[in-house]
Parts: structure tokens; sequence; C-alpha cells
């Protein structure tokens, strides 16, 4: 089957044919019918993660189960479901205090499953599934089963951006009726964020990015203010709350930089959430006084806080009810063959969530 492949960092990925293992015990192989491009996935082909290549990129996806191993009662032949790139074991110290999205059997860059055509190397999988491929072998626990009427292009979304985005704001962080909020990075997961802000009932809810490209993506998603994001952005922020900052602001870009402007763009006693991943070498630098002063938190949202197993169903419910429109997450529906473009797309930061169909 066809996938696209990393050889190494720094190599621009390419369509492969590559081969899969047959589904093992506590195994399912699922047919992909749409799968997101995530930033996470330009993260294994940039260099700022280190997985082991040859390595399938992908792991935001939905299909439908061709097959399943022994032992697999979680799903049956012919489910639609989402794939789950963090799967908690259930069983750890993490997992037992309710905290799965920090299961210590997750978090690997890069698993070993299957070989090129080519060459017959070892093939690498991102996080488990490498999903930017017609078929994946996974195990049983990464796959949520969901209702047939959801659309595939929806379903890949909350695997991931939506998941995470909405997490953000509702687990992390407890966005309440009238607070303010800046979101910060305006790809697929801060529009999610954006989104979920606005349904959470805040007020004003401020967009920020460096493209002003991205103005009318953030209004569709719930915007209140959409602002660029350059040196006047903390005096813009300020003149929108009272003088005050805002009371959450949630860095989506992954950069010391940007979480540097939402520490500045939030209120004494507010809150800081960074939701992007970024780089071990890009250091956050925060003066020991201004710690003390300011008395704001600043901490990471991973996953979205959630627990994949309880909340995608619920979200699943919430897009087929109309609650949830993903709609303006969606930004370009491409193949395959397009996948390196998507790819470019999200490193000169344009549109919103690239979906390939499949």
């Amino acid at each position: 089957m066809r996938a696209l492949v990393a050889r190494a960092a720094g190599t621009p990925p390419r369509v492969e044919e590559i081969v899969l293992p047959a589904p093992g015990p506590a195994q399912v192989r699922v047919a992909i019918r749409a799968a997101g491009v995530c930033h996470s996935d330009l993260s294994m082909v940039n260099g700022t993660l280190a997985p082991t290549y040859p390595l399938v990129l992908g792991h935001e996806a939905a299909g439908v189960v061709l097959a399943v191993g022994a032992d697999v009662d979680r799903v049956r032949l012919g489910d639609h479901v989402v794939l789950n790139w963090a799967p908690p074991c259930r069983q750890c110290w993490y997992c037992g205090r309710g905290e799965p999205w920090l299961c210590a059997a997750t978090g690997a860059p890069s698993v070993p499953s299957g070989s090129t055509d080519a060459d017959g190397a070892p093939l690498h999988v991102t996080l488990g599934l490498g999903a930017l491929a017609e078929e994946v072998v996974v195990a049983a626990n990464a796959v949520i089963p969901v209702p047939a009427e959801l659309p595939f292009e929806a379903a890949a979304l909350l695997g991931c951006a939506v998941l995470t985005g909405i997490g953000a704001v509702r687990r992390t962080a407890g966005v309440v009726p009238g607070d303010a909020v800046a979101v910060i990075g305006l790809g697929g997961v801060g529009l999610s964020v954006v989104a979920a802000a606005r349904a959470a009932g805040a007020d004003p809810v401020i967009a920020v990015d460096l493209s002003a490209a991205k103005r009318d993506l953030a209004v569709a998603a719930g915007a209140t203010d959409f602002l660029l994001s350059d040196d006047t952005l903390n005096r813009s922020v300020r003149t929108r709350t009272g003088g005050r900052g805002v009371d959450h602001a949630f860095e989506c870009a992954g950069r010391a930089a940007t979480i540097r402007l939402a520490w500045r763009a939030t209120r004494r006693g507010g809150q800081v959430t960074v939701v992007g991943m970024g780089g071990k070498d890009d250091v956050v630098e925060l003066g020991a006084l201004d710690i003390f002063h300011s008395a704001r938190i600043l901490r990471s949202s991973v996953y979205g806080s959630s627990d994949p197993d309880r909340d995608l169903p619920e979200l699943a419910r919430a897009v087929l009810d109309g609650s949830i429109d993903l709609g303006p997450l969606i930004s370009d529906r491409s193949t395959l063959d397009e996948a390196p473009a998507a790819l470019d797309r999200m490193a000169r930061g344009e549109g919103a969530r690239s979906v390939i169909l499949f």
C-alpha cells in the first residue's frame, strides 16, 4: 500500500509503497478514509522531534476496521473509528490518578511497524500510527468507535486538533462565561481553541496570528477580535480588556517568543496555557520578580488534558447535533500525492487544517 514516508530529518517526504504486518493479538487493521496534516507531522520532518527513520507520517485520522486480531472485542469489522495517538494503558501511576493524557506508556515519537517495499528496510510509524497511509495496523486501544453517520473528515480532526483545542479550554484552563481570552497561533488547534472559548461564553475572544490572511478564518471560528502579532500586541490586547490583559492566553504555536507574548498579554493572576509543542532548545526566559509580582499561572495542555475514550465520543455527538461546527477548520482537501504540498503550506503558516481524503 501507499504511504507518506520521511527518510531523514530535513528531507522532503514522498509517497512510497510500504508493507505492513498482519494484525497480531490486540491489534486491528484500519483502512484510512481521511487524515489531517498536523504540525507535529512537520516536527517529525524538520528535526524538532527525534523519530527513527524511515518514518510513515500522520497521526490524526479516521477510517474503517478491516481486520481484528485475537482477543479484540473493542471493535468489529466495518466499524468506523478515530485513531488515538496517545492510548492510555490504564495501569500506570498517572492513569491511576485520572491523568491518562500523561500516561507513562505513551509519548514515543515513533515505533517500528512493517517495512519499505523498495529496499525492505525496517519501517517506523509516527506516534504508533503512521496514519498518512492507505491502511494502518495499530493497537486495539488506539481506535475509538464513532457513529457511521459522522463524516470521515470531521472524525479525523477529532483525533488531534479538536480534542486538543477544546480540551485546553474546557479541561485544562476551565474558561467560564465572561472570561477574556487571547489565542496566539491560528492553525487547526488554535482555531479549535477559538471556537471552544466562544462556545464557553468568553468575551472578548482575541485571535492573534502573524498572517492577516487568518482574519476570516478566526472570525468564522468565533473570534470577536483579530490582531496581528507585532510590537503593538500587548497594548492592543489591554485596550480591549480594561487595561488589565486577558484572563486566559492560549499559546498554540509552540515557540518561546509567542509564549512570552502570551505571558505579557495576560492580566495579573491570569492563566497562560501552552498548547503548542516547541523545540527543546527554544528556551523561555521570564524574570523572577515578574513571576512573583504577576501571580500568573503558566502551564501546558497535553492532548487537551483529555481522556479520548470518554471525550471523543462526546465531541462526535456534538458535531452530529450541530453544536460544534468544524467547517471553519478545514482549509484544504487533498489527495495523498498532494500531502507534501500540504506540509509546505503548513510550514509557511498558510490556511487552517489540510485534510487528506482517501
